[in-house]
């Protein structure tokens, strides 16, 4: 019996994998039906033929939970599918290629032309049951292989354009660790590799108890920042409370450009970098000792140089929040461009880009309602945002506005899209905002969320999942069609 039980449990999850693949396929069919559809609506009022896709992929993304610069990367892939992919797209109806091995049919045929594409999807024919089997680089090998016979030049041209694209890139990792990750050219990543390697070898050949990965990343960090600890002349700030800084409150911290760290991580990392003695910024601005022992509140930056073993000096400034919101108190501008002072508060309380699903890091700090409309330049009316969401906002048809969020108190916007449909977006609460004050005050909207997922849960089990299976069902079939 419990044999029989298993097997069922496989084949529903089997089912279940095969139903994403055939709504992927289908969202890909809609997605090229909606940018067909924009560009005739866009065209009719007289929008530059060079700007109809302006804001198109934004809006997929946003109806798709996905930050609005994936939202290209999304309609290029319905496209290439839809378009010049049939046998890709058939195979991921039917459920032979998931979404993420259609992708990689997508991206390794990039370079060639519309045809030569075709071809290659026509000569692996995915829908035929070739690619089963295979694994992520098995079929990426075989894609590359038939793409470089249909189009040599081409391919050679990508992978030359390709070290155009070099950069280096931070994310965040568990455990107040990062990933810092370095994309070069192969000859160029490998023999930074080989040196990091060689000199941990040495080191290891000469007694050093660490690991080769430890020793090779205290070597980059070394190497790259010109001191051991890595910490150099190179602002850091850390959002805290008072309570968290002098005493020993468990409420975590804020790390800009990665995220919510220990209280107690943030107070040893302060206390490791903090010098003895005041600066003469410091003490010129009228604060306190800028290590430990005396005052401040919220925002503790490291700055200045450091040489030998001479520590880090440290300084504070002091954020002041509302009480049970948490929100930071405004302040306003008469001038058009957001004042320095201005900047960072927005900074400080947005901590990355607004926009709903994007964690871009901030790049533009941006009136809501535009000042030419008549916004102002202020707290309740900036936001920061990433590069290409702010574009985005731009574009014809897309509005924003402040909006309180319903029942946090906390600054709010409201984006709208050509299309009428809204988005909110809240700013993240600040270190030490009381979050039983915000359960209280959002009992309500939860109360009526709770609602909605019964009617939802009383709707499918009704009926829904048919409706699901005639959607799916009329989609394959008007695909064969």
């Amino acid at each position: 019996m419990a044999e029989q039980d298993g097997a069922r449990l496989i084949d529903e999850i089997r089912a279940l994998e095969d139903r994403k693949s055939a709504l992927a396929a289908r969202q890909a069919r809609l997605a090229v039906a909606f940018d067909q559809l924009q560009r005739r609506q866009q065209s009719e009022v007289g929008i530059p033929a060079d700007q109809l896709e302006a804001g198109t992929g934004a809006q997929i993304a946003l109806a798709r939970r996905e930050s609005p610069a994936k939202g290209n990367r999304l309609l290029g892939l319905a496209k290439a599918l839809v378009i010049e992919m049939p046998h890709s797209l058939a195979a991921l109806e039917a459920g032979q290629l998931n979404e993420w091995r259609a992708t990689l049919l997508v991206r390794e045929t990039a370079c060639l032309s519309s045809a030569d594409r075709s071809s290659v999807d026509e000569e692996l024919a995915p829908d035929a049951g070739t690619l089963t089997g295979l694994g992520d680089r098995a079929l990426v090998a075989a894609a590359r292989t038939a793409a470089y016979r249909r189009d040599p030049r081409s391919v050679t041209q990508r992978a030359a354009h390709a070290a155009t694209e070099r950069h280096v890139s931070l994310r965040p990792a568990p455990d107040t660790m990062c990933y810092l990750t370095a994309l070069l050219p192969v000859s160029a990543g490998v023999a930074v590799h080989a040196a990091l390697r060689r000199h941990a070898d040495s080191l290891r050949s000469d007694g050093d108890e660490h690991s080769r990965g430890q020793i090779m990343a205290d070597a980059l960090v070394e190497r790259t920042t010109g001191t051991p600890g890595g910490i150099t002349g190179i602002e850091i700030q850390l959002i805290m409370t008072d309570r968290t800084l002098f005493q020993d409150d468990s409420e975590p911290a804020r790390l800009p450009g990665y995220g919510i760290v220990p209280a107690a991580w943030a107070r040893t990392i302060i206390r490791d970098t903090a010098s003895s003695a005041p600066t003469a910024a410091a003490r010129d601005a009228g604060i306190a000792d800028a290590g430990i022992a005396d005052a401040g509140i919220a925002d503790a930056g490291f700055a200045g140089a450091a040489s030998g073993n001479a520590a880090v000096n440290t300084w504070l400034r002091r954020l002041y929040t509302a009480p049970g919101s948490g929100d930071l108190i405004a302040m306003d501008s008469q001038a058009r461009l957001f004042p320095a002072g201005l900047r960072r508060f927005i900074q400080a309380r947005d901590d990355t880009c607004r926009t709903p699903y994007c964690d871009a890091p901030i790049r533009h700090h941006d009136h809501i309602i535009p000042w030419h409309e008549g916004g102002t330049t202020s707290l309740t009316n900036g936001q920061g945002l990433g590069e290409a969401c702010n574009h985005t906002k731009e574009a014809p048809g897309w509005t924003a506005a402040p909006s309180p969020a319903a029942g946090l108190r906390r600054h709010g916007t409201e984006l709208r899209t050509p299309t009428g449909h809204s988005y909110q977006s809240t700013a993240p609460p600040l270190p030490g905002t009381r979050l039983d004050l915000l359960n209280v005050q959002s009992r309500g909207l939860r109360r009526r969320l709770r609602r909605h997922a019964k009617v939802l849960k009383r709707a499918r089990a009704e009926g829904g999942w048919l409706l699901e299976l005639a959607t799916i069902g009329h989609c394959v079939g008007g695909c064969r069609a």
